[in-house]
């Protein structure tokens, strides 16, 4: 099946889906009429919701023209000029199994590539993109989890309905038990003007701390159990989740015992003259059969300068991750991610950062009377530990860089968008991201990376 074969079959699967929840949601003395239509659910009334079914499409192109580079290696950034095109289809079915109990279905289609077979940039501009080896479009589970919530105390809210929400009334304060094959970044790491690349940010560093080598497949998904816990004006996380068996691959590593990440964050809520803020702390640990830099720069000749050859069982990487997010106004916020990590184990699940900084700020189009736009601008600054940078300045390659030497410089890079809203569930984005030093590499760059990006969602 070709990519716009796979994308059409999905979109009339989604579409019947729907129809067949609205019918299912109503009973006979509900049904819909010409005088009486059916009222949407209303939580603030005590009403829930039994099931939904929700879609999301992004499809996008990115062009960097030629650009001046000393040397090349194996997993660089093309100095010549090129284009990409990738898009991710995600269906998102959420069905209420008992109180408190929700079963999450996730089917999702992805196809295309990034530029250069995404490598050569650290904090890659691609947020959709995967580092996959065949291109065609491929279907497979995102989400298959239970989730049981237990409700706490602290009066009755309303949960708002959508993607992987049933819309209800809850306690105000919970406990959430997420156990199945999950994203951990749903969980963990969110921030509430760079967290979704499908419409803002599409940096990795920005929509994800870039240091966090989070645990996950090549399409950034495991298996896990993750627990939240929010009272009040905070909230507590913590999770245990499968490591790949090998850098950057699809199948994970079952041996917890000696390959797992840990993952634990304090997330705190206030409010500055009304407007709403957040700061988060995230500590996490990673252990994987991993390689040593330090190992393979002891002797290059006898590992063949060769990060792979150095690994061994239980090897681990931990760090912390900091993230704040402020609103100023009405439709106007700013953001700050800090994250480090040791740097001494090879980079293993996300990307080649050990080090970074990401600031920015978020406006939606009220000020121009265009209330559904939004325009946003960032900038990241990212780096490697010494022996990271050592072992790349020798000709070794990791899953994302090798240009064969290294002039190092810190990798930095903006991220501009504006997203033209078209319809309610359809919005076109125009980004800008000029990267300087791309792969921490002083010899090759400037890139500028310009992409459109096409969102539908319903």
């Amino acid at each position: 099946m070709n990519r716009q074969s796979s994308f059409v079959a999905l979109i009339a699967v989604c579409w019947a889906l729907s129809v067949a929840c609205d019918a299912a949601a109503m009973s006979p003395r509900d049904e819909p009429s010409e005088d009486k239509p059916t009222p949407p659910v209303d939580p603030t009334r005590g009403e829930r919701e039994l099931f939904s079914v929700h879609f999301q499409s992004t499809m996008v192109t990115a062009y960097h023209p030629a650009f001046a580079a000393k040397y090349s290696g194996e997993h660089s950034l093309s100095s010549r000029g090129e284009s990409a095109t990738a898009f991710v289809s995600t269906l998102y079915a959420d069905l209420r199994l008992w109180p408190g109990a929700e079963l999450l279905f996730n089917p999702e289609i992805s196809g295309g590539k990034g530029l250069s077979s995404t490598l050569g940039v650290a904090a890659f501009p691609t947020g959709i993109v995967y580092r996959v080896g065949d291109p065609a479009p491929a279907a497979y589970v995102a989400r298959l989890a239970l989730s049981q919530t237990f409700g706490l105390g602290g009066g009755r809210v309303s949960n708002e309905a959508g993607p992987n929400e049933l819309a209800d009334t809850r306690d105000r304060d919970v406990l959430a038990i997420t156990v199945g094959r999950v994203s951990v970044a749903d969980v963990f790491d969110g921030n509430r003007y760079a967290h979704d690349a499908t419409e803002r940010f599409f940096n990795w560093a920005l929509f994800a701390s870039g240091a966090w080598d989070y645990p996950a497949d090549t399409r950034g998904y495991t298996w896990g159990l993750l627990a939240d816990v929010a009272m009040g004006w905070w909230s507590a996380r913590a999770g245990i989740a499968l490591e790949p068996k090998s850098a950057n691959e699809a199948n994970m590593d079952w041996r917890v015992g000696k390959s797992h990440g840990l993952m634990a964050e304090y997330e705190a809520r206030y409010a500055i003259m009304g407007q709403r803020g957040a700061l988060s702390t995230l500590l996490f640990l990673n252990q994987a059969r991993m390689g040593s830099y330090a190992q393979v720069l002891s002797d290059p000749a006898r590992y063949d300068n060769s990060i792979v050859r150095t690994r061994e069982d239980s090897r681990s990487k931990y760090g912390i991750a900091l993230s704040l997010e402020q609103q100023l106004r009405a439709g106007t916020g700013v953001f700050l991610r800090l994250s480090a990590n040791d740097g001494k184990t090879e980079s293993w699940a996300f990307t080649e950062i050990d080090r970074s900084v990401a600031l920015g700020a978020v406006q939606d189009g009220k000020l121009w009377h265009r209330e559904r736009d939004e325009l946003g601008a960032a900038f990241v600054l990212d780096g490697l530990a010494p022996l990271h940078r050592a072992y790349l300045q020798g000709g070794g390659s990791g899953f994302i860089l090798g240009d064969g030497a290294l002039r190092y410089g810190p990798e930095m890079l903006f991220d501009i968008y504006y997203k033209l809203s078209l319809a309610d569930d359809i919005s076109f984005s125009g980004i800008y991201q000029p990267i300087i030093n791309p792969g921490y590499n002083r010899d090759r760059g400037p890139v500028h990376v310009l992409t459109g990006r096409l969102h539908v969602a319903f």
